[in-house]
């Protein structure tokens, strides 16, 4: 069947809607357990090769909020706009003579986007200045984040936790997800603490003093202080039963974090600088030295899915409208994502996108909709891209401690805020079709929908009337 073909058949399909088809009597069963409404649920199960009617539609063209669920539509557009293979680069320039190990001006680093621009790459890039023999710069190492137009954010602003990892903000050059990796490691009286990336003019205790409490919350017994973000205080101590532990921390300065991460690897690998590192733009007609590639982007989008990660996603999202113009907004991602969904799927249902990660209180999509988008990918050669993104359940990823439902037979991206859960994917029945498989809920007590949604997924798995 012909990806034309296909989307058109799909939209038959949907077409007669909404002729709903009844929840299965289990699912039913665990949504008044949960004591939650049916008109919370929306959801679909189709065949994914859109050849027969859904098995499943309830409120099937009620637009509801589709958490990190949203991710499904930015990351196949990515895929299919600009490929698997496509790699972002970070151009490195140097602004002056190099003699004797010394640069005798600026080294400038421009950011174009790149969402996995972690520590151990941050080293790389570094090394392979050092490798143009440069060990001193007289000058200063000057970041240019100008790729990305995004309005300043407040990191609590979204569910008042600055210092999560993932509500960071996007950033042409976001380096390591402007976070740090702390482990405690248990040696001898103290829990020894190493920190990645080192920041340059912050301060972390080399160790805390161990305690011989059971491990429960072990972050809370450290009793840190974050308050000052040049140092970091712990007046606790860290139970010794947790054995080796990490804490993924947002830096509580999110606007000076490249500076001391650039600043701080750069002195860790025997560099040194004259000037200081600042923010500013590359000079015009100044050629790179080199650039360094980032993994392709079948890997990030496998990052993205697997684990939800919102930077990464809004990261790719802005992508979008880089490759078009420079720099790049939110409001221009929106319009590439729509224009992109009119042309592949029809001019007469688009969602309303938000900032491509679901980490929006104002995204709006129909498990209509989501399913449409999966009966797409699954037609196009990019299938085997997009679902071995999607966490197996059971398996790993978001799914990994998922219980039972489905587990092995249910690729699905999750999604969860406090008032939405769900999932989205596809299944294996065990008549040997796969489904597309929508469950969104939206309610005050969402979290109690997961019984009802895997009741769903294994129903679906169980595909007792394939015919249906």
């Amino acid at each position: 069947m012909s990806l034309r073909r296909s989307i058109v058949l799909g939209l038959c399909v949907f077409a007669a809607a909404c002729a709903a088809q009844p929840l299965p009597a289990e699912v039913d069963a665990a949504l008044a357990r949960a004591r939650l409404p049916r008109d919370a649920l929306v959801a679909v199960v189709v065949a994914a090769d859109a050849r027969s009617a859904p098995k499943v539609s309830h409120r099937a063209g009620v637009a509801v909020n589709p958490a990190s669920i949203a991710k499904l539509a930015t990351t196949f557009t990515a895929l299919d706009m600009l490929g698997p293979a496509y790699t972002w680069s970070t151009p490195v320039y140097v602004d002056g003579p190099i003699q004797d190990g010394v640069l005798q001006g600026n080294l400038y680093i421009k950011g174009q986007g790149d969402p996995k621009l972690v520590a151990e790459r941050l080293w790389l890039l570094l090394r392979r200045v050092q490798g143009l023999g440069i060990r001193r710069i007289t000058g200063d190492i000057v970041l240019d984040h100008s790729a990305f137009e995004v309005p300043a954010q407040d990191p609590g602003a979204f569910d008042g936790e600055p210092l999560r990892p993932y509500n960071a903000a996007p950033d042409a050059l976001l380096l390591n997800f402007k976070s740090v990796l702390m482990t405690f490691t248990p040696v001898g009286a103290n829990a020894q603490l190493q920190v990645e990336p080192p920041l340059a003019a912050v301060q972390f205790p080399a160790s805390v003093p161990l305690n011989r409490a059971p491990c429960g919350d072990w972050r809370s017994a450290l009793q840190a202080d974050f308050s000052d973000p040049a140092r970091v205080r712990f007046a606790g101590s860290y139970p010794a039963a947790c054995g080796e532990r990490i804490w993924p921390l947002a830096y509580a300065d999110p606007r000076s974090y490249a500076a001391r991460a650039i600043g701080g690897m750069w002195q860790h690998i025997g560099g040194s600088l004259a000037g200081q590192v600042r923010d500013g733009v590359v000079p015009a007609g100044l050629a790179p030295v080199f650039e360094l590639q980032s993994p392709p982007l079948s890997d990030v989008v496998r990052d993205i899915n697997k684990h939800s990660n919102n930077v990464m996603a809004q990261q790719l999202f802005l992508t979008l409208a880089l490759v078009q113009q420079s720099p790049a907004t939110f409001e221009a991602a929106r319009q590439v994502l729509q224009q992109w969904w009119r042309e592949r799927l029809g001019p007469q249902d688009v969602p309303a996108f938000g900032n491509g990660s679901g980490l929006a209180r104002d995204e709006r999509m129909t498990a209509q909709q989501l399913a449409r988008l999966l009966q797409l990918a699954w037609s196009s050669p990019l299938m085997p891209e997009l679902m071995a993104s999607l966490p197996l359940a059971g398996v790993d990823g978001t799914l990994r401690r998922r219980g039972k439902a489905g587990v092995g037979l249910a690729h699905l991206k999750t999604g969860s805020l406090r008032d939405s859960a769900g999932v989205a994917g596809y299944v294996d029945g065990a008549s040997g079709r796969r489904y597309v498989l929508v469950a969104i809920v939206n309610h005050p007590q969402a979290a109690a929908a997961r019984p009802a949604i895997d009741a769903l997924v294994d129903w679906t798995a169980r595909d007792e009337d394939p015919g249906r």
